[in-house]
């Protein structure tokens, strides 16, 4: 995933507090470790998504959604966060122009066009966004392709590979008696700004970790070698208790003829690190770096990001 330079956002600038807090995380190799800082703290502060807006260097900047449903609640966010010890994170409201979404639950930078982004709203609705000075604009809004009755959407990524976008997106899935269901395909836009899908590749994904009630996949990032890395959460209710894991799930790769891709889902995922008492709702690898930015949505506890090492 590219990422792009950061918009001039001229919204009012919200303050928010920092609190660091430390995550355990556990694998088979080194264990990452995340000191969470919070940018949010009741249920409609949660981040449910985000996309790198910059290159990062000393600080992230980002977009980040939320999956708010009222007509009054914020949709979308800058994502501003100081790495170090001493760093800190905060969330500015920005505006939103166009048909108004209900529960946002990823949002993504378009590969080669500086400013563009996709957002995906929970039953499976495309939004373009452009961005200018002042928030997003709606470019155009248009359905998944594949959706089945009950469908519940958390994920989206896009990759550049060949030339060409690759698009992963996922059913979240619920528990043991359902696995989540990882669609990967070709992407472009119409002349019109509309998202447009090829030909749907898809597989059966169960996480290993965290335990109990838990979504298989709450976020997807696909490293530039296609590697998909998949977040999964547990969540006992808007208080708690939460738990999140993300692992290795499989890889996508445009076929050998270039029109079509080739995906492959894990039976046998590997953990690459566990959060214990977070819901991990967003997750982006970093450029050039196994760091991963993490955000969550916990409910009425609000929201938080870290960074940790998983997309080595």
């Amino acid at each position: 995933m590219q990422p792009h330079r950061k918009p001039l956002f001229l919204a009012a600038v919200a303050t928010v507090a920092t609190l660091a807090l430390t995550a355990t995380a556990a694998n088979a190799g080194a264990a990452p470790e995340a000191a969470w800082r919070q940018v949010g703290d009741d249920a409609k502060t949660g981040i449910s998504g985000l996309a790198l807006t910059a290159s990062p260097t000393e600080d992230i900047e980002a977009l980040v959604v939320r999956d708010n449903k009222k007509p009054d609640d914020s949709r979308i966010g800058q994502l501003s966060y100081e790495q170090g010890e001493s760093g800190s994170a905060s969330v500015v409201p920005i505006a939103w122009e166009g048909p108004e979404p209900v529960d946002l639950e990823a949002v993504e930078a378009v590969p080669g066009t500086p400013g563009e982004y996709v957002a995906l709203a929970s039953r499976g609705l495309v939004y373009h966004l452009r961005a200018g000075d002042s928030g997003v604009k709606v470019l155009d809004v248009s359905p998944l392709p594949a959706i089945d009755e009950g469908a519940d959407f958390e994920s989206f990524a896009l990759t550049s590979q060949r030339g060409g976008t690759v698009a992963v997106w996922a059913d979240r899935g619920a528990g043991a008696s359902r696995p989540a269901t990882v669609f990967a395909a070709p992407f472009s836009f119409d002349a019109y700004g509309k998202a447009s899908f090829g030909a749907v590749e898809q597989g059966r994904f169960r996480a290993s970790a965290p335990q109990g009630e838990v979504r298989h996949v709450s976020d997807i990032a696909v490293t530039d070698s296609g590697r998909i890395l998949v977040s999964s959460a547990s969540d006992g209710g808007d208080d708690g208790p939460f738990a999140s894991a993300v692992s290795e799930a499989g890889t996508v790769a445009v076929d050998a003829a270039g029109s079509g891709v080739r995906l492959r889902i894990d039976s046998s995922p590997t953990v690459l690190g566990t959060f214990d008492d977070r819901k991990i709702e967003a997750l982006e690898c970093l450029p050039d770096s196994p760091e991963a930015v993490l955000g969550t949505d916990d409910e009425n506890l609000g929201g938080f990001v870290a960074t940790a090492s998983v997309c080595g």
